[in-house]
């Protein structure tokens, strides 16, 4: 195997240098590479400082990157949905009592910098005036807020010891605001409030629940300063901050098991290693993203089984996820592939973005699901438990699902969009997550570059990348190349540059650019599985980084905001909840099938991709817009039913499956597409034909 992978390489180098030969009068110089250079320095952007490790990627100041297409049409959905306009609704978000405005005691401990987060970063990418006076106003609260020892906010104690949870989110607020403003208070509160923090006993620092977990977004912070101020006593509260964090080093458990805890935390171990230079830190943030996959992660979507906290017995797909979880998950693929370069974190990234979080919310962004699950047939307003791990009615689409997800969650677009295009230590640009944008990128000597991304991706299979510049300009450019395209190319002003690129890398174009230089890069797709062994053999249809589930009848069924929401939502007073309906959700078809899939013929053979226009309302994620979907045939399973929790199904035993003798022509449609869906299926008379692993994609 070895030689083969071996033989591989010296073919596509071999190929490389041919397919150069004739663009030899323009210098240019591809490369396939597994990650950027980081020998070199990039001085027009803030980097690691020594003794940090240097980052792979170098995140733009927040604005810098502007989405366009589908992805701008989210994010001004978003702005008039619930994240926009929460402030008008949530109590915790009351002005006349709020103590992070210094205006009460009803202090909102997480919910204000949690909402705060993806309310200012999308202001900042939208450049919305009005909304940035608005975050203005708790900013300058923040600021205000700030004692004499350095202790800013709310001051909240548990057990006679500080709670900081609160506090490193909005520590993250002002990091932006300082990327989008260079407002010296941010560096100066920082560093009084972090001084305050070394000092603070031990015994006293990290104790309670929720901050001992997330230790890790407090490590991220501290660095963050570091690298502006170069303050040596940053590097010992580093140590400290690591110290009495969670131990998620540990090899076969967790500290605890929490969806959220999880999908945030498991970084923590990476980011010190930053500093600790340990590859066993690295290692560890790979092991517990591993571990949770290997037993409750048996679904589709990038996510595992922990509706609230994972639980043995409870790893069937109709277990589900947090909202919260997909959008911190997300966050941390993107620390994640700054900090190594991993192509796998941009292509994680792009599975959970994809597929499991629009379905999350409402195509109008006025409501989501506290849990969303891959096999997923009833989204109604009643308590599951203890088919789902927490009591209350956590499966409707209610602008109150829960105070954590319903501020928490607008963090997720406005995060992807921040990481669509990034500089590298060398100069250059790069683009490893997809979306339509343009950015503008310092590069050699600081001239400043402005590359527009176009494309549906990932939707379409072509990305286009066109370069704007007022004069010549040198610098490598680095485009993620997706494991699962079929003979990748490379074209550059409509000519062919490389051909069958190397995948699950980086192609590296080094040239001097010119004022209008079109580069098109192209990732044809094709059809994918993968076989779920410890989930009865179910399978899942993939499509390039789009997963696809059986097409559902959607019915909708208008319910009170107020009747249905949980225990702990809190309107304001004067906020009008029929403006805000809810919305449970029934199947209007049948959903009890298995594929029909003959294993001795390609899966081509098997399925049919059917390619539709584009969305007019450039909305691509409902059952009614979705621009593609897939043909197959399926039988029911009649013993396949809704459960005694009210809850889809567990997937029926494998040996013990009754098939309908008909066999139906089915449609699939994008995971993402699909609030009620059946991502992960029985199959009917199919011989998986490979080794077990945790899951295997063909």
């Amino acid at each position: 195997m070895k030689n083969l992978k071996t033989g591989n390489r010296f073919l596509a180098c071999l190929f490389l240098l041919v397919s150069l030969s004739a663009f030899s009068a323009d210098k240019i110089k591809i490369t396939i590479v597994d990650r950027p250079n980081t020998q070199a320095f990039n001085p027009n952007y803030i980097q690691n400082k020594a003794p940090l490790l240097p980052r792979h990627f170098i995140k733009l100041p927040v604005g810098d990157v502007k989405p366009k297409g589908w992805i701008l049409h989210f994010l001004e959905l978003q702005k008039e949905g619930l994240n926009g306009r929460l402030g008008e609704i949530s109590a915790w978000l009351d002005k006349e009592n709020n103590a992070w405005l210094g205006t009460g005691n009803d202090y909102g401990w997480e919910e204000v910098p949690y909402w705060l987060k993806g309310f200012g970063n999308m202001a900042y990418i939208l450049g919305d005036k009005e909304m940035i006076d608005e975050v203005k106003v708790w900013i300058e609260a923040v600021f205000k807020s700030q004692r004499e020892d350095g202790y800013f906010g709310p001051y909240i104690e548990r057990n006679g010891k500080p709670d900081l949870w609160g506090n490193m989110i909005m520590i993250w607020c002002l990091q932006s605001y300082y990327e989008y403003s260079g407002d010296q208070r941010v560096i100066d509160l920082m560093t009084r409030y972090f001084r305050w923090q070394l000092a603070l006993p031990e015994e006293m620092f990290l104790k309670d629940y929720w901050e001992n977990s997330r230790g890790g977004d407090n490590l991220w912070s501290i660095f963050w300063l570091y690298n502006i101020t170069g303050d040596q006593f940053l590097l010992e509260l580093a140590e400290k901050t690591d110290r009495n964090t969670a131990d998620w080093r540990q090899r076969s458990t967790l500290p605890n098991w929490h969806n959220v805890n999880i999908a945030q935390c498991f970084r923590e171990p990476a980011t010190y290693y930053m500093l600790s230079k340990d590859s066993a830190d690295l290692m560890a943030t790979y092991n517990v993203h591993h571990l949770i996959r290997n037993t409750f992660g048996q679904v589709p979507g990038g996510m595992f089984g922990a509706d609230e906290n994972a639980r043995m017995g409870y790893i069937d797909p109709r277990q589900g996820t947090e909202t919260c979880g997909f959008v911190e998950q997300m966050a941390s693929n993107e620390l994640l592939l700054q900090m190594t370069g991993d192509p796998f974190w941009a292509e994680h990234c792009e599975e959970v973005a994809f597929n499991s979080y629009p379905a999350s919310v409402m195509p109008d962004f006025k409501s989501l699901r506290y849990i969303t699950s891959p096999n997923h047939t009833v989204s109604d307003s009643e308590n599951h438990h203890p088919g789902i791990d927490n009591r209350g009615p956590f499966l409707a689409m209610n602008p109150f699902s829960s105070r954590c997800c319903q501020h928490n969650h607008g963090q997720g677009w406005p995060y992807f969009i921040e990481h669509l295009i990034m500089a590298t230590p060398d100069n250059g640009i790069a683009a490893a997550i997809y979306g339509m944008c343009e950015a503008k990128v310092k590069v050699a000597g600081g001239k400043a570059v402005e590359i527009i991304e176009e494309t549906n991706y990932p939707f379409e299979e072509s990305i286009r990348f066109r370069i704007k510049t007022s004069g010549k300009v040198g610098f490598p450019l680095y485009l993620r190349v997706p494991t699962w395209a079929s003979e990748p190319s490379l074209s550059i002003n409509g000519k062919v540059a490389a051909e069958k690129l190397a995948t699950g890398k980086y192609v590296c174009i080094e040239r001097e650019w010119r004022n209008g230089d079109e580069i098109v890069l192209n990732v044809p797709m094709k059809l994918s599985q993968s076989v779920w062994h410890a989930n009865q053999d179910s399978r899942s249809i993939h499509y390039g980084p789009l997963t696809f589930s059986l097409k559902i009848k959607e019915d909708y069924k208008e319910v009170s905001s107020v009747e249905t929401a949980i225990g702990d939502s809190k309107w304001q007073k004067n906020a009008d909840p029929s403006q805000w309906p809810s919305y449970e959700i029934y199947p209007g078809s049948d959903w009890n099938y298995g594929l029909v899939i003959d294993d001795s013929v390609s899966l081509e053979e098997n399925f049919e991709v059917v390619k539709t226009a584009w969305p007019s309302d450039n909305f691509p994620f409902t059952v009614e817009s979705t621009p593609i979907e897939i043909k197959a045939k399926g039988k029911k399973l009649p013993q396949w039913k809704i459960d005694e929790y009210g809850l889809t199904g567990e997937l029926p035993i494998k040996e013990n499956r009754t098939f309908a003798e008909k066999t139906e022509e089915i449609t699939l449609i994008p995971m993402g597409a699909a609030r009620l869906r059946i991502s992960a299926f029985p199959v009917y008379d199919g011989n998986v034909k490979v080794s077990y692993s945790t899951c295997t994609r063909d």
